[in-house]
């Protein structure tokens, strides 16, 4: 957790609640709603549990509230202090994925069949050869690799074999986090299917469409409950998460349990990525425990020159090189020069042309995309919102928007609630604009991952802000030709190497950074560090 933790009226709420119920007065009363303050502020930052001492330990039993084996609203393993649902969690997640680990498929001429998909390199290991191989054998198998390294292009691949393979047509749900990533993830599947070197029907048991884990599992809001668990299983043979760093330690745990008896599940991502919004770093977690069902992809085939020199300097804490690769000035990465307000109109200017010219909306939609301003934080000086004001303003001096009110022709917004009945999520981008059909009613237009688009009245779309800029969190799964990234003045606990390295990664052709000297090599020098017990639930055994 932060040295310097900012507790909030929730966090102060919890403590109080609990510790009215705890059979301690006195000071062991107010130590004990301390205790658990730093539990609930921890498990806001992402931990899934908070590290404790013995005398803490010790007063927590004697509250009455808290065991050690998952009974009481609070639990103790170790030195680790858990909310129950968090536990059992944890528990859950590593009992199964254990269970996962034993099945082993032992196919025949494997080798044979892998030469055709990935013919022999001239020179060095094939590191997608490996990850096929691995995953064919194995129930779970972690992929992992920074950008262009070819984690789709391998999970293509090892789909394809995997038909080829199996008996009959598997069963196979291609799915990633948000709607923006599945999107990404479909356009990617789709884009390879044909270059494929097998049948025609084979290639047509390969899906094309990617759902968002949510709907995946059936997501029954306002609850935290989905439709599909391990009494209602999934049906598929074999699930493919794309952008796994993003999976909390709830959802992934929920996803497992789904999973029917026998069931695989590749897992994509890069572990240097930001961990999870929510709690939990589940995927650098697991591999670190689970070395044998991971490979990681270390050749880059898409991503490279200086952007990729500043992000394997970010990522490896070289704070100095990472600052003189922007003082260079490389025409692909450096820093902003000039203002940035201004900068940002001007990067608005071709999708608005479009809109006013009467373009298809995915036309539109992907000159919007090509350009994202990413911050590290919401609020304050170079925060989200202050840049999305000041860029509104902006473009309406320069008579490019009229800012007619909350919804106006033009204004790009990402959703921000689950709708699960409108079948608009979190992360989904859409823009408003005039409706061709209705005589030019304003209506807010989303391209959907199978490339239809929907459109809505903007009184129906669930909460949204506008995204002339957006938080890093929110960018990941997201990709664009150009990138702006915004550091505030001065530092704080939000930025950490791995939001940087996030941020950086989004780009494939420039990046453009707004900071100082100090502020970027203080992020640098920060690590994100999650309290979580699931390696030591591999090590060890759950108790």
């Amino acid at each position: 957790m932060s040295e310097n933790p900012t507790y909030n009226r929730l966090d102060t709420a919890f403590a109080r609640f609990l510790s009215h119920r705890a059979k301690l007065v006195g000071n062991q009363k107010l130590a004990f709603e301390n205790v658990l303050i730093r539990l609930s502020c921890g498990q806001n930052q992402g931990h899934n549990c908070l590290a404790i001492s013995h005398d803490e330990q010790d007063l927590l039993l004697a509250s009455g509230l808290a065991d050690t084996i998952g009974q009481l609203p609070l639990v103790i393993e170790q030195n680790r202090l858990y909310l129950q649902r968090y536990w059992h969690y944890e528990n859950r997640l590593a009992m199964q994925l254990k269970a996962m680990m034993e099945n082993k498929f032992p196919f025949a001429n494997v080798d044979t069949l892998l030469d055709r998909y990935f013919p022999e390199q001239a020179s060095g290991l094939d590191w997608q050869r490996e990850a096929a191989k691995l995953a064919i054998s194995q129930s779970l198998c972690i992929i992992t690799g920074g950008p262009g390294t070819g984690k789709t292009t391998t999970v293509v691949k090892i789909l394809a074999a995997l038909q080829e393979l199996s008996v009959a047509p598997l069963h196979i749900a291609l799915a990633a986090p948000t709607g923006k990533a599945a999107m990404r993830l479909q356009e990617s599947i789709g884009s390879r299917i044909a270059d494929l070197p097998c049948s025609d029907t084979l290639k047509s048991h390969i899906p094309e469409t990617v759902t968002t884990l949510h709907r995946l599992l059936g997501a029954r809001p306002p609850s935290p409950y989905f439709h599909h668990n391990a009494a209602q299983p999934l049906i598929y043979d074999l699930v493919v998460v794309d952008e796994a760093s993003m999976v909390d330690l709830a959802l992934m745990g929920k996803l497992v349990d789904a999973l029917k008896p026998g069931a695989r599940l590749i897992l994509l991502g890069d572990k240097d990525q930001l961990a999870s919004v929510e709690s939990g770093a589940v995927l650098a977690d697991l591999t670190q425990i689970l070395p044998a069902h991971t490979l990681e992809l270390k050749t880059s085939h898409r991503f490279g020159g200086q952007i990729k020199a500043l992000a394997d300097a970010v990522n490896q804490q070289q704070a100095d090189a990472a600052w003189q690769i922007l003082q260079q000035g490389d025409a692909c990465c450096a820093l902003l020069e000039g203002d940035l307000i201004g900068v940002i109109a001007k990067q608005q200017l071709d999708y608005l042309r479009l809109i006013n010219a009467g373009a298809d909306f995915g036309d539109i939609y992907l000159a919007f995309n090509r350009y994202q301003v990413l911050c590290s934080n919401r609020h304050g000086k170079n925060g989200v919102a202050d840049i999305n004001h000041q860029t509104e303003q902006k473009l309406a001096s320069q008579k490019q928007l009229i800012l007619s009110g909350l919804w106006y022709l033009g204004r790009p917004v990402m959703v921000t609630q689950n709708n699960a009945a409108l079948h608009l999520y979190n992360g989904d981008i859409g823009i408003c604009m005039p409706d061709k059909t209705q005589e030019g009613k304003l209506m807010v237009f989303f391209l959907r991952p199978d490339g239809s688009v929907k459109k809505y009245l903007p009184t129906r779309v669930p909460h949204c802000e506008t995204v002339f800029a957006m938080t890093i969190h929110k960018s990941q799964g997201s990709e664009f030709d150009h990138v702006s990234i915004v550091l505030p003045e001065a530092s704080n606990q939000v930025l950490t190497k791995e939001l940087l390295y996030t941020a950086i990664t989004r780009a494939k052709n420039t990046v453009r950074l707004v900071t100082d000297a100090t502020v970027f090599k203080q992020t640098v020098g920060q690590k994100v560090t999650r309290v979580t017990g699931l390696v030591d639930k591999f090590q060890n055994g759950p108790p």
